[in-house]
């Protein structure tokens, strides 16, 4: 039997996750979806939650970051925000980016 995912077993933190988070928050007009996708990753990337990015750095690409970008992203993190954080983050993108070669 299928494991249930976080938001099957606590039906309030999808709620949350869809009316508040992706339903007002990411729908906010300070800032573009293209920044907040930037920010995001930036974020992820920064605290080590791999499985996160890898939805994050797809919905970036499809809110206009390009592949460049995010590489260039992962490179300015490992000054700041550690080596194997970009590592982590470059291994995400490899795996995304695996059929683009």
């Amino acid at each position: 039997m299928a494991r249930k995912t976080p938001y099957e077993l606590i039906p309030k933190l999808g709620q949350l996750r869809d009316d508040v988070l992706f339903g007002d928050v990411w729908e906010g007009k300070d800032l573009s979806k293209r920044d907040r996708s930037l920010i995001t990753v930036a974020v992820l990337t920064a605290l080590y939650r791999t499985d996160e990015l890898k939805g994050h750095m797809r919905r970036a690409l499809d809110n206009g970051v390009e592949k460049e970008e995010l590489f260039g992203l992962i490179t300015h993190l490992a000054f700041y925000a550690g080596w194997p954080t970009a590592v982590n983050a470059g291994r995400v993108a490899a795996e995304i980016f695996e059929d683009d070669d």
